[in-house]
């Protein structure tokens, strides 16, 4: 037992994790997540970018609005999403405010592979023009 830390179990981790998508346009779509983006997390998002590009979507916002905090596996999801739509010349943007899930994809040098937006409408916007 730790005195004065409260340890959350996978559970309450999971319970606090939330994702959506939808088809926004022909071959557009938007996932939105809410919550830690984490080893626990990472599969979920996985699971619904693949399905999302495997269903047509060539154009992809990542709306991480929500997001606190993002860890290496969850990086690796978003790499492997663009990996997926290279050959098909399609793009993956991202939205995000929060100031340490910034911090990382600068850190990490990731800011030359994605174009990170503050708000869902720019990323949107985007990838139309």
């Amino acid at each position: 037992m730790h005195r004065g830390i409260k340890v959350k179990t996978d559970w309450e981790i999971l319970m606090e994790f939330n994702i959506d998508r939808e088809t926004v346009t022909d071959g557009a779509a938007v996932i939105t997540v809410a919550g830690e983006l984490d080893l626990y997390t990472a599969p979920r998002l996985k699971e619904n970018l693949v399905s999302i590009i495997d269903g047509g979507a060539l154009r992809i916002v990542i709306d991480m609005s929500a997001v606190h905090f993002i860890d290496s596996s969850a990086l690796g999801v978003l790499i492997g999403g663009v990996k997926r739509l290279k050959p098909s010349d399609g793009r993956l943007v991202l939205v995000s405010v929060d100031e340490n899930v910034n911090w990382i994809f600068q850190i990490t040098g990731l800011t030359s592979v994605f174009d990170i937006f503050a708000t869902r409408a720019e990323a949107l916007a985007s990838l139309t023009g």
